[in-house]
């Protein structure tokens, strides 16, 4: 009797848990690029795999949690190595996941040259990025299979791992062969898009699941798994879509539309611009945020920007919007409810003083003139952050909203009395705009990113007085 009370609430975890991939099956997807140029349609997975992603789900999932509950203990099981979705079997995986990482560095990135690049330099990206994402993925099956069981039965940890899954299932074929003609690096392209597209929601889906599994683990144990998987997300993520913004850049598939001196006046190689100016991402973060802030508050504080505000550096702009909005949620939040919504938002960037602000910067094929990086500094007159909160603001799911509030989140956008921070309405760059609201993850996730190619985040707090948060960018160094 209790058993068939059961199988309703498994059948909906079920459909929920694979409501994203059966919306894979639809119309393609069109992504524009920071330039403007459309990104092309993405490839999605054939409509036949929903079923097969159902009964994956019911059969290592769903079912052991059944019985868990029935029994009133939790299953002593390890996770289950082997995926009905996907063709992949125990040995591969363990053989990828046995050989190191390279680190990656945005000279690895920018090293195919300019575009539009010949053909063979763009078979070269190619094996660049196939030589680099089957070990990334295979370390994260391998991170997922090694949690206790109890959290991977999760309908949502289940959903990134069989993600994960499908992702490598798709990259193997390619790995017994490089890819020397057209035809392979344009289905392998398409594979890449299917990869970004797989893994859009990957931290918001991450989020919920630790969530609900927060009973079941420590909170040091979700920081230091999350710490190290978002962290090569970030890379993973990066390198598939550098190869798609090369590849629709590139002569072998220019139809015309665009011409090389299209490419002459763009400073962008793939999704890095090697002549990005601090100055105008702070500024767009700010008419971002400063909208939500008056939303909410009916008022929004004035930010100023002194120090070399023509600095020019490479660096990903999506990374360093999310930073940047990151630190001036915060920075708004607690300027206008200290009540010094009157006191201007101060931004210093520095450049380095021993380095000339047009030094150059050699690829294989291009030289990218720009400075090694910068440091920002964003001051605010908001109280500072008490000494008991100080301690946890890097850890992740730590947020100062009420339980309540974050969970009905997922449900409809916001909490059910409608206190939700409307500054905490950003999830990662690309991602949902809205699904990380109130968990914690802004800070640690935009240390994450900073810190990915060799830079940082630090704060130093005066406790009733204010704030002042140090971002250190590297354009040109090598990641963890």
């Amino acid at each position: 009797m209790v058993l068939n009370r059961l199988v309703p609430v498994f059948l909906r975890h079920l459909i929920l848990a694979g409501t994203d991939r059966l919306r894979l099956g639809g119309e393609p997807q069109i992504v524009s690029t920071h330039n403007g140029h459309s990104k092309g349609p993405m490839l999605t997975r054939p409509a036949t795999l929903r079923l097969q992603f159902l009964r994956s789900v019911w059969h290592q999932k769903a079912a052991p949690r059944a019985y868990a509950t029935l029994t009133g203990e939790p299953s002593a099981q390890t996770w289950p190595h082997q995926s009905q979705f996907g063709n992949i079997h125990d040995d591969q995986v363990a053989r990828l996941a046995a050989r190191p990482l390279h680190p990656l560095a945005l000279a690895d990135l920018v090293r195919h040259g300019r575009p539009p690049l010949s053909t063979e330099a763009l078979f070269s990206s190619a094996n660049f990025t196939l030589a680099l994402l089957p070990i990334r993925l295979a370390h994260r099956i391998q991170a997922l299979r090694n949690l206790p069981f109890i959290i991977v039965s999760n309908p949502h940890i289940a959903q990134i791992y069989n993600n994960y899954v499908h992702s490598l299932s798709t990259l193997l074929p390619y790995q017994e062969r490089r890819i020397t003609n057209l035809e392979d690096e344009i289905q392998f392209t398409e594979v890449m898009a299917d990869l970004v597209q797989t893994h859009s929601n990957t931290i918001p889906t991450l989020a919920r699941g630790f969530l609900e599994c927060r009973r079941y683990i420590s909170p040091g144990d979700v920081t230091r798994f999350l710490d190290e998987h978002l962290r090569a997300r970030i890379g993973t993520r990066l390198i598939a879509e550098q190869h798609i913004a090369l590849h629709l850049s590139s002569k072998p598939h220019n139809d015309g539309v665009s011409t090389s001196q299209d490419h002459d006046r763009s400073s962008y190689i793939g999704v890095i611009d090697t002549a990005l100016r601090p100055a105008e991402i702070i500024r767009h973060c700010e008419a971002f945020v400063g909208e939500i802030c008056e939303l909410k508050y009916g008022v929004r504080p004035t930010l100023v920007i002194n120090g070399q505000s023509d600095a020019r550096m490479t660096h990903v702009p999506t990374h360093l919007e999310y930073i940047i909005t990151e630190l001036l949620k915060n920075a708004f939040r607690a300027t206008v409810e200290s009540g010094k919504e009157r006191e201007p938002i101060e931004v210093t960037i520095a450049a380095p003083p021993d380095v000339p602000e047009a030094a150059s910067v050699a690829t294989d094929s291009t030289s990218l003139p720009s400075i090694p990086g910068v440091t920002i500094r964003i001051r605010d007159r908001g109280g500072g952050i008490a000494p008991d909160v100080l301690p946890n603001i890097w850890a992740y799911s730590f947020t100062t909203f009420a339980d309540a509030d974050v969970m009905g989140i997922g449900n409809n956008g916001g909490g059910g009395n409608g206190n939700v921070d409307a500054l905490n309405t950003i999830s990662g760059a690309g991602g949902n705009s809205s699904s990380l609201a109130g968990l914690g993850y802004g800070l640690p996730l935009g240390r994450a990113y900073a810190e990915h190619f060799g830079g940082g985040v630090q704060v130093q707090s005066l406790w009733g007085w204010g704030t002042d948060v140090y971002l250190k960018l590297k354009g040109l160094g090598k990641s963890g």
